[in-house]
């Protein structure tokens, strides 16, 4: 079968990030919800795509309709999907110990990757936020400005945690000057 015509629906397994189904389909790529790392999009050749189960196979080129598009939009917004985020390998294994000044109280230890976990959904959800204050049917213009100027401040005061981020297009970003 012809890997570049697989329909919304087709499941499909990856060499690299597992069983998954196709739930977008675009010109030249796969908008693909893995079981273990969630929507990816994925070039319809890729050689370590292999399809299980075909369905909805089409010639058409763009099959994602407005009600596809809102359910992913749905499901990457309530149901915890979201891009896997890698922590830097120096981390990996290490531990937060918190010291309290006063040494006759016990130390607190975190692992780093709890800790990064938290970090990193607490930018996934500053991001729904954006979102819920850019699409907000009743707030102006002006309020919708003032309030993403805040969110965008609140990424500046994250940027600390951008040293255990693997990749730098992770990284929080705060203001920018020109």
């Amino acid at each position: 079968m012809d890997q570049t015509k697989l329909g919304i629906g087709t499941r499909l397994q990856h060499t690299q990030w597992g069983p998954g189904v196709i739930v977008g389909v675009k010109y030249a790529t796969y908008l693909i919800s893995f079981i273990n790392t969630g929507i990816r999009e994925v070039d319809k050749t890729d050689p370590q795509l292999d399809e299980i189960i075909a369905e909805n196979v089409s010639t058409e080129l763009e099959t994602q309709s407005a009600i596809e598009q809102s359910l992913l939009k749905i499901l990457q917004m309530w149901n915890g999907i979201a891009e896997p985020v890698a922590l830097g390998e120096k981390w990996e294994g290490g531990l937060i110990s918190l010291q309290p000044k006063d040494k006759s109280l016990k130390p607190k230890e975190v692992p780093i990757e709890d800790f990064f976990h938290k970090i990193v959904m607490l930018r996934d959800r500053l991001r729904v936020l954006e979102q819920n204050i850019n699409s907000h049917k009743i707030l102006t213009d002006e309020d919708k400005l003032h309030l993403q100027q805040y969110v965008t401040r609140c990424y500046g005061t994250l940027t600390t945690f951008n040293v255990l981020f693997k990749n730098k297009e992770d990284w929080f970003v705060g203001e920018k000057t020109n």
